[in-house]
């Protein structure tokens, strides 16, 4: 079930998502339970995946189109 996660195949993991890390106050890095002060792209071998800390992608957004565009 974790790959099928948010529409993506594989999930690369990361400390910013993981269930024993929590953002810096600076919010430059994470503060992990197991391994201190670490970068947010890191990850460990204790990494456990957290679905509540994924910030989903933004949707792409929509053309603008004129009256020209539908008519013939």
């Amino acid at each position: 079930m974790k790959n099928k996660l948010l529409n993506e195949k594989e999930i690369s993991p990361s400390c910013s998502y993981c269930f024993h890390g929590r953002p810096s106050p600076d919010g430059e890095s994470i503060l992990c339970i197991k391994n201190g002060v670490t970068e947010k792209d890191g990850y460990c071998k204790k990494f456990r995946y957290d679905i509540l800390k994924r910030q989903p992608r933004r949707p792409a957004r929509l053309q603008k189109f004129d009256k020209d565009d539908f008519s013939l």
